[in-house]
């Protein structure tokens, strides 16, 4: 009896012994989507990062762009896949939270993973370097004497412009555009008197000024400009943060958070954030970016119900 079990327990350990190891994440190339079009601050930021995060993680990380609905078509997507860490996102923590308290989408907060946060968005109203306003008070004493438009680049965007609006008691046009990538170019042609940049003006220099920044503090490429909220009380959620989607494993988000903290010292990324761009570099771990995000949230909630969105 003791032989035949010891036969028994031998071909079990070779059958075992046959077995392919378990594959290490990630063991394939892995998707980072973009819900922005192309030629703005977000994919300008993934196309350098995706670089950085491949080498640290060993495998190719390609770009993806799903622009539309104020980046909730690329959220959709992201919702929708399979939490395995081969589907994830870089983009505004807006994407995340205004879609689902301001439009019929099929995905909550709650449908996402947080990996990180990398860098803190440079919101802005900016206008040509030559436009007659030197101030933001010159813009809107301009609006109460003319009919101006800007550059709308979604709902949010749309949502916080024609908020400052209704404080002053002025009005103005948003002419539709795609994002960054076309409203700079719009601005630069005169089709707009002014726009919203997520930042990517800095990449202009001189051709463009800042009138007033959109967060919660000062720009690190216009520290002189006041803000949003020094003026109405409000500010638009400025993390730039990568997610997955709800239900990824601990280990593979771990995996992903430390490849992506390693990535932020990679010369070219942080060439591009802190001279380029101008944005700042804004690490922040995955447990830390979550409980950001959801500060952000009841944040933006008491604002989509002040603007009566």
């Amino acid at each position: 009896m003791f032989k035949r079990l010891k036969v028994f327990l031998g071909a079990v350990a070779l059958s075992l012994s046959a077995l392919p190891a378990a594959a290490e994440y990630p063991e394939k190339p892995i998707t980072l989507i973009v819900p922005f079009a192309a030629g703005g601050s977000t994919e300008t930021m993934a196309r350098v990062f995706s670089e950085a995060l491949g080498k640290e993680l060993g495998a190719r990380v390609l770009v993806k762009t799903r622009p539309g609905a104020g980046g909730a078509i690329g959220a959709t997507e992201l919702s929708q896949s399979a939490p395995d860490g081969y589907t994830i996102m870089f983009s505004t923590s807006p994407v995340l939270m205004w879609p689902p308290l301001t439009q019929d989408v099929t995905y909550t907060l709650e449908s996402f993973t947080p990996l990180a946060q990398i860098t803190t968005y440079q919101q802005a109203i900016v206008v040509k370097a030559d436009a007659p306003y030197n101030t933001f008070d010159d813009l809107i004493a301009a609006a109460r004497s003319e009919s101006l438009n800007y550059a709308d680049q979604g709902a949010i965007t749309k949502a916080y412009i024609d908020f400052i609006a209704k404080q002053e008691g002025i009005s103005w046009t948003g002419i539709p555009t795609k994002g960054g990538g076309e409203a700079m170019p719009f601005l630069l042609g005169g089709k707009v008197d002014f726009t919203y940049s997520g930042g990517v003006h800095s990449r202009y220099g001189d051709q463009m000024k800042v009138l007033l920044a959109l967060v919660d503090g000062k720009l690190m490429g216009a520290p002189d400009a006041p803000s949003i909220k020094e003026r109405y009380g409000i500010a638009m959620p400025s993390e730039g943060v990568v997610t997955g989607p709800a239900g990824m494993s601990d280990s593979v988000v771990a995996t992903l958070e430390a490849a992506i903290e390693k990535a932020m010292d990679d010369p070219e990324l942080t060439k591009l954030l802190t001279e380029n761009l101008q944005f700042p570099v804004t690490f922040r771990s995955a447990s830390d970016t979550a409980a950001s995000i959801a500060s952000s949230n009841e944040s933006l909630k008491a604002v989509v119900q002040q603007m009566g969105q």
